[in-house]
């Protein structure tokens, strides 16, 4: 597997609180220069990079990172990133309904974020590190059930990031429709390698192009 077919498939992030223009910019130029799937940002930044990369595919990130807030919330959210100009969505699960075991809110979550965009992508991060392989199993179903595009490890910002493990529990958990991506902790070419081998279309690191050019990389 080639750098470029590495790259074809990373969401190149940068979802730091502190992230400038001045950084959104040059992870725009990355992503344009080395052909990245897409860039994931904080919604505050879809429209003014809409308006300056007309074509750049954006990704950004829904009830992140905590995925507590209401489903109202969330699904205003999506509607304001959708008008702002995104075209993929990676929402973040309400982990304390899924502790709480009611898996059918859940899914109507999920469903309802899904109708609002439409065609567009939706990514379902469900934060493997806070969950039992139960409660994995659980919502890997509410996923499907909700007919979500993608099923997502972690955030990046929980104790831990993305395993093995977890992407083979999802490929018997979930459906042939949905597609698996793989986030946080992923540090070395070897690591993205892996998790494509295993049936990963999309990988989420800030890291991919460092990695890449052999560069240590710094965190998630």
């Amino acid at each position: 597997m080639n750098d470029k077919d590495i790259l074809k498939r990373v969401d190149h992030t940068l979802l730091a609180a502190t992230a400038t223009w001045c950084e959104i910019v040059k992870l725009c130029d990355e992503a344009v220069k080395f052909d990245t799937a897409s860039v994931c940002v904080p919604p505050n930044y879809i429209k003014r990079i809409r308006e300056a990369y007309p074509s750049m595919n954006i990704c950004t990130v829904i009830g992140f990172p905590l995925g507590y807030y209401t489903s109202v919330a969330k699904l205003a959210e999506t509607k304001q990133a959708l008008e702002d100009g995104a075209d993929e969505f990676d929402m973040v699960i309400n982990v304390s309904d899924v502790k709480n075991g009611d898996f059918k809110s859940v899914e109507e979550e999920i469903k309802a974020l899904k109708h609002a965009v439409g065609s567009k992508i939706l990514k379902v991060i469900i934060e493997t590190c806070y969950l039992t392989e139960d409660e994995k199993i659980g919502v890997c179903k509410a996923v499907t059930n909700a007919g979500a595009d993608y099923i997502k490890t972690s955030t990046g910002f929980g104790t831990a990031g993305a395993t093995i493990a977890d992407v083979k529990l999802f490929k018997d958990n979930i459906s042939s429709g949905v597609k698996i991506k793989a986030a946080g902790g992923i540090r070395t070419r070897e690591d993205m390698v892996e998790f494509i081998n295993e049936g990963c279309s999309r990988l989420g690191t800030s890291s991919a192009i460092k990695i890449l050019a052999g560069a240590k990389s710094e965190g998630y």
